[in-house]
């Protein structure tokens, strides 16, 4: 495809809106608490976007597009797990982990809390959940520079490397200087965006002659919700999407970093909301596309908004549109690169390395860490034939069965160890590796289900044999008489 200028102008301008945010925030940027949760002040709306644009990333705007655009409103069923395993994730985790990790000595990842709340000295905890976590989001952060490599590569006609080394490198640059305000803010900003552009697109398509004229060539098959090729392996599989929530760091981040519980009721359902808005506009993309080109099928089924972006509308407009699914995918590796920045800072770097380090320090150890581990994904990403929706499949999958047990049991149930969490995690992130290699029955099911009931057995079986100790009970207590108040 050829580059209009005022395309290019518009892309630009957003890119650098972006940066000025970064720079922004690096100025508000005083300690680390602040790089790494923001000092526990967002407010509930910006969390609320935050939430959602980190969460939905560009498989709002390319993953499930492309899947509607292929099979039809069978894929809805991905997006009906999320809305419900979403609600739950804030209705019973959001304000119990708001304030249990101020309380766990103000534990500002989750492997710190998982170590204050369980009592672990020796480190073997936070070790573990530590490198499960950047194992995974080096994984998820693949996919999200896949995407933006897709993105370049189709709109301004650059090979597939140069575009992957250019999305990154802006992705990583305000990541990099403004830490947590940087990118809430900047989620904030690219949730309205890909929600306006979610609702624009099929709106306009629809009301196109091109697509008018093609509207008998949907096939019963396109509008079945439980299409003839579904089994009940797969109808599972795509609920179980909403598992998990549980245990997504780069989500569970944003309830850590909220001004107060109280905000949490508010914050929820302006996300809700976000969300349902966004799933709707994603299948109405995916169908329009199947209309639009349906006597020129595209080749890349993921790539139907960008084409419908360029052929529909004015070039200034498709300039901000475009940059939507920029929005959107870089509103996720932020969000991963800043979970990563921090594991690395305060569950590597301080806890084994330097105890005694200062802010300053630990800033720029983070800082570093961003630049590191976005290069070990963008080696991850080279593979031009790479699919976001698997790559997202599988770092879903692991963190849901490693992590969403873990942070339940240690929410809701007071017998729960330290012993009895590191088997969770292990149980979790094995299983959905070893059910990932095989194929064929009941191996086709969504690696996460084994994964999270493996998981959830293992720490309820260790943590009956290993049971906690006073500390972690009285700890518990105090808990729960703040959260019953």
């Amino acid at each position: 495809m050829t580059v209009e200028l005022p395309i290019l102008i518009t892309f630009a301008g957003y890119l650098l809106l972006m940066l000025a945010i970064g720079f922004w925030a690096y100025k508000a940027t005083d300690s680390v608490d602040d790089y790494i949760l923001g000092g526990r002040k967002m407010g509930p709306a910006v969390t609320a976007l935050s939430v959602g644009a980190s969460d939905m990333s560009g498989w709002v705007l390319l993953g499930l597009p492309g899947a509607v655009y292929m099979h039809g409103l069978g894929e809805i069923w991905i997006g009906v797990g999320l809305l419900i395993g979403a609600l739950l994730n804030w209705l019973f985790v959001a304000r119990r982990l708001r304030i249990f990790t101020e309380m766990a000595d103000n534990a500002l990842t989750l492997p710190e809390f998982f170590e204050h709340r369980l009592d672990d000295r020796s480190g073997l905890l936070k070790l573990v959940s530590a490198a499960t976590i950047l194992l995974f989001f080096t994984f998820y952060s693949a996919s999200g520079m896949v995407g933006g490599a897709i993105l370049f590569e189709k709109v301004f006609g650059l090979d597939y490397v140069t575009a992957l080394i250019l999305g990154s490198a802006i992705i990583v640059s305000y990541t990099f200087i403004g830490g947590f305000f940087a990118v809430s803010w900047t989620d904030f900003f690219q949730g309205i965006l890909m929600l306006l552009a979610l609702i624009i697109v099929p709106v306009t398509i629809f009301s196109e002659p091109q697509t008018l004229a093609a509207k008998d060539s949907i096939t019963p098959q396109m509008l079945h919700l439980w299409p003839e090729s579904m089994t009940l392996l797969g109808f599972v599989s795509l609920m179980a999407w909403g598992l998990g929530y549980f245990g997504q760091p780069h989500i569970l981040s944003r309830f850590m970093a909220i001004e107060s519980d109280a905000a949490i009721p508010t914050s929820r359902n302006i996300a809700m909301g976000w969300m349902l808005l966004a799933l709707i506009g994603a299948l109405g993309v995916g169908f329009a596309g199947h209309l639009y080109f349906y006597e020129t099928p595209l080749t890349n089924a993921e790539t139907v908004f960008i084409h419908l972006v360029q052929v529909a509308f004015n070039p200034w407009v498709a300039g901000l549109l475009i940059a939507a699914i920029m929005s959107a995918i870089m509103s996720t590796i932020d969000s991963q690169l800043l979970v990563c920045s921090s594991v690395i800072t305060e569950d590597f770097y301080r806890r084994w390395i330097r105890p005694s380090a200062d802010n300053n320090e630990l800033l720029w150890v983070g800082r570093l860490g961003v630049l590191g581990i976005a290069l070990i994904a963008g080696v991850l990403a080279l593979d031009p034939q790479s699919s976001v929706l698997e790559l997202v499949s599988y770092a879903w999958a692991g963190f849901g069965a490693a992590f969403g047990p873990v942070v339940l049991l240690s929410l809701f149930w007071r017998g729960y160890s330290r012993n009895g969490a590191i088997a969770t995690i292990l149980a979790g992130a094995a299983t959905v590796v070893l059910w990932k290699q095989l194929n064929g029955g009941v191996f086709d099911l969504y690696e996460i289900v084994p994964g999270f009931v493996f998981a959830t057995l293992a720490g309820w079986g260790i943590s009956r044999i290993s049971r906690p100790n006073a500390k972690v009970l009285a700890g518990f207590d105090r808990f729960h008489a703040r959260i019953s108040q």
